[in-house]
């Protein structure tokens, strides 16, 4: 019997007035989250498109499998070079004796060794956050009355991708409940909240554990190793000193670095946007919004130059690839509930977000990353931008047909 003739024949019994009518809403919750409600509108005048929010969200989960896979093979291949430098005593834990009881190797050069390797780190930060997020979105959809709808499978992915590999897994379940209860259902629940919920979670790990977020230890997940992100390499000693270290600007383009899950690679994030560009998921003016922040205050910072700050020096195509920014701006600066409404405020919005990456990055000393943090600035100023961009076409019009 299949899924859906299962459904259809239970069904009576579940819905209202049937024999199980008190468990009609979580029922009701479960069947819309397998298939598409039959309350979607289908004909005029209402219906605009039939690219409905079950779809949208499937696109969006659809265009994250490159940084998927590319953040197994990467997180797989960071943890194998480090245990072939420290040597055989650094190969400990349940991890690498999987592997081994398998007889798959750890050897660096071996891609299907590398992306098993990062799988068996990629798998329990998927899944503590699917249980720990899922759990709190259906209390507060049961107690509401409505339906789980598939936003959190996009939360969860983008969450899980912009962890680092090392994150113990209780404080994911931490990061993922508070983005899902203080980012997202405390304003009423999907659609309605202005934070990104995924960012919101990061961010507050961030600032509640940075040991755990940030620092040279973090990024390769092997006891007694530690290594420099490019970030922090130029913040230091300037972009200049990254390429003496061997690492060059097509190393970062194509994600052979150290960082979070999924934001290492660029390509992978550009074949992501991509596809949401060609399915009209991702706004375009979003994009230009936040690459012409981004260029434009760079090429300023670096006319402007700093004997004492050498992030000032950094060129704009180094910005592009290292961090979350390209991750950012593909898949969280285009989120459409928390970013502007209107067109010229998506441009405005996303020029913000740009310069305040930037201006983070190089200006303050305590933060080099600062994606995150411009991007959740900006979800902050959405609403605003979009009050003064009506206001200004209000007057304008008004003083046309004065």
């Amino acid at each position: 019997m299949g899924l859906r003739s299962f459904f259809d024949k239970i069904e009576p019994q579940f819905t209202k007035g049937g024999k199980y009518e008190k468990y009609f809403p979580i029922y009701e919750m479960v069947e819309s989250f397998i298939y598409t409600p039959k309350t979607v509108t289908t004909v005029a005048p209402h219906a605009r498109s039939y690219v409905d929010m079950k779809r949208i969200m499937t696109y969006v989960v659809i265009a994250t499998i490159p940084c998927i896979l590319w953040g197994m093979f990467n997180t797989g291949y960071q943890t194998n070079m480090a245990i072939q430098t420290l040597g055989a005593e650094a190969a400990t834990g349940w991890r690498v004796a999987l592997l081994q009881a398998l007889g798959v190797s750890l050897d660096p050069s071996n891609p299907f060794a590398n992306i098993a390797h990062g799988f068996l780190y990629f798998l329990p930060i998927y899944v503590v956050t699917l249980v720990a997020g899922g759990i709190f979105e259906v209390i507060f959809a049961t107690v509401r009355g409505h339906e789980v709808n598939e936003g959190f499978l996009v939360t969860s992915m983008l969450y899980t991708l912009i962890m680092p590999a090392s994150t113990p897994l209780w404080q994911v379940a931490l990061g993922i409940i508070f983005g899902v209860v203080i980012g997202k259902e405390v304003f009423g629940g999907t659609g309605k909240n202005f934070l990104n919920p995924a960012l919101t979670g990061r961010a507050f790990l961030y600032f509640a554990y940075p040991a755990n977020m940030s620092g040279d230890a973090v990024w390769t997940p092997v006891d007694g190793f530690s290594g420099a992100t490019i970030l922090g390499v130029s913040a230091a000693d300037g972009y200049e000193a990254v390429i003496e270290k061997g690492i060059t600007w097509w190393d970062a383009f194509f994600g052979l670095i150290q960082g979070s899950f999924g934001e290492t690679s660029t390509l992978a994030c550009l074949i992501g946007l991509a596809f949401l560009l060609a399915t009209k998921i991702a706004n375009w003016r979003l994009i230009v919004g936040c690459l012409g922040g981004m260029i434009g205050f760079s090429l300023l910072l670096n006319l402007i130059g700093s004997d004492t700050n050498p992030m000032f020096a950094m060129p704009w195509h180094w910005h592009l690839v290292i961090g979350g920014y390209a991750f950012g701006l593909v898949f969280m600066v285009t989120e459409p509930v928390s970013a502007s409404h209107t067109n010229m405020g998506r441009f405005i919005y996303g020029a913000l977000i740009g310069v305040m990456v930037v201006l983070i990055r190089v200006i303050n000393p305590a933060f080099p990353e600062g994606m995150m943090l411009a991007i959740l600035f900006g979800n902050v100023f959405a609403p605003l931008i979009d009050y003064f961009v009506v206001q200004a076409n209000i007057k304008r019009r008004a003083r046309r047909h004065a």
